[in-house]
């Protein structure tokens, strides 16, 4: 017999008090917790429960009675139903207070160190069109709205091209417009889509594995450069040849285009091979100082540098913040000419050719062989000569014998991933003891728990919030750390 479900309450009159995690705003009712969707800290609401926990609950906003002054009109049509861009509705003044005060938090709760004044957070210059990189993914079957429920009408199986919908693995929202990626980004997206269509190619469908047309990603530069890479799920020459010439044809602009065959179960690309289409196999990104640095100067003489960008390539995917964010991250470390510097977690290295210029020496390790690849590509694109790249897990390779064959570092700058670094990581650290570390994160609270460690030998000196990612609740964070 199936168990009765659960009633679900309204909570009434509810005051929506701060932003919490994932996004979501945070009130209490009854000294109980509610993590809520759809509303923003100021509003007062009727709260939907949607799922009771012994501590806590989460809910959705249904009804307000009162709006916040910190409200501001969403721009896009998916708004509340696509998860990319959960903050929409909160003026970015106030998306950059309360990203200030989760870096702020997270560093007090967890670090529990002694803290500078954190310095204001660098908001991003474009708030919309700031990304470089959007994947779409193809579904046999579209997610429908709400709205489109409660209408009755019989929409059948649509086609989508778009996103996933949070927490959900086969299910896509269909996109009519984004906000992230400059054009023709939402052009070829339609493009593809359209002609899929009318020609009978078959859309994919997760849980059967079936289909022809999985996903799209679509990458740009900031010197205008475009690579589209159309992932299958099996091989059909005439259907994928056929649609290939006809986005050629349509966007002559394409400097790239490339196409990958993928069977398998998951929609990851990095182990199988990438073909070209159309252009060369990769893009060249330039991250160039601002204009506004160089006020009264000529701005040739702006220092800029070249990277090459593949189809498997990490890159950050805000350039303008990256710039800022490479910048802050070198001025922390208070470089000298004589200086060896670690950079870990150096991806396809950027940061370590960043700042190449202005030590002895660089010494990158990375987990992922092919960006190391790309690494010594991108420093012997640039010129740069004092560099050396390494590929293997961050626990292994820096090793005392490492050490020893490569120098003690005088500065180590890690930028790990959303997870942070191994706890053996940060113990070698402690023993190789550098001047300095500069610690570049994309999760506050996995690099507090981090700096908690390190505080055994390191004290906190600066930190400096940066906002890559614009209407999202994410935020990098760099700290320099002083050797005691």
């Amino acid at each position: 017999m199936r168990a009765k479900k659960k009633d679900l309450p309204i909570m009434e009159k509810v005051s929506i008090t701060e932003a919490a995690a994932e996004g979501k705003a945070l009130a209490r009712v009854e000294n109980m917790v509610v993590f809520v969707d759809n509303a923003v800290p100021g509003d007062v609401a009727d709260l939907q429960v949607t799922r009771k926990k012994s501590n806590y609950r989460e809910a959705r906003a249904i009804h307000f009675h009162e709006l916040s002054d910190k409200r501001t009109e969403p721009v896009c049509s998916h708004f509340g139903v696509c998860g990319g861009c959960k903050w929409q509705n909160m003026a970015y003044e106030y998306q950059l207070f309360y990203k200030h005060k989760q870096v702020k938090d997270n560093l007090e709760r967890l670090a529990k160190v002694p803290l500078p004044e954190i310095l204001p957070i660098l908001g991003s210059e474009n708030e919309y069109y700031y990304r470089n990189k959007l994947e779409y993914t193809f579904s046999h079957r579209g997610w429908m709205t709400e709205e489109e429920i409660k209408s009755g009408e019989n929409f059948g199986d649509r086609p989508a091209l778009g996103f996933h919908i949070p927490g959900m693995f086969d299910k896509i929202l269909d996109i009519k417009k984004c906000f992230l990626q400059p054009e023709p980004s939402n052009a070829v997206r339609d493009v593809v889509k359209k002609y899929a269509v009318e020609n009978g190619l078959e859309f994919f469908n997760t849980r059967e594995q079936t289909g022809f047309l999985r996903n799209i990603i679509i990458r740009n530069t900031s010197t205008g450069e475009l690579m589209v890479n159309v992932i299958f799920a099996k091989e059909d020459r005439e259907k994928r040849e056929g649609l290939l010439s006809f986005l050629s044809a349509s966007f002559p602009e394409i400097s790239s285009l490339l196409y990958v065959i993928n069977t398998k179960r998951n929609d990851t690309i990095n182990d199988l091979d990438v073909h070209s289409f159309k252009g060369h196999d990769f893009i060249m990104e330039e991250m160039t100082a601002f204009e506004s640095e160089f006020a009264g100067r000529d701005l040739q003489s702006r220092p800029s540098l070249k990277f090459k960008i593949g189809a498997k390539s990490f890159f950050q995917t805000n350039t303008q913040q990256a710039y800022r964010l490479y910048k802050i991250a070198a001025e922390f470390a208070e470089l000298k000419s004589t200086d060896l510097v670690y950079d870990l977690y150096t991806g396809t290295g950027t940061i370590a050719c960043f700042i190449a210029g202005k030590v002895q020496k660089v010494v990158g390790i990375e987990y992922v062989p092919s960006a190391i690849e790309d690494a010594k590509v991108n420093a012997a694109i640039n010129n740069i000569t004092n560099t050396a790249f390494f590929a293997g897990d961050m626990k292994d390779v820096l090793s005392p014998d490492f050490v020893i064959a490569n120098g003690k570092p005088d500065v180590i700058i890690t930028d790990p991933p959303r997870a942070g670094m191994h706890e053996d990581v940060v113990k070698r650290m402690l023993e190789i003891a550098p001047r300095r570390i500069v610690y570049v994160s994309c999760n506050p609270a996995t690099q507090a728990r981090d700096i908690a460690w390190l505080a055994e030998k390191y004290e906190v000196v600066k930190v400096q919030p940066v906002d890559m990612f614009p209407h999202t609740h994410h935020v990098e964070n760099v700290v320099a750390l002083a050797r005691r």
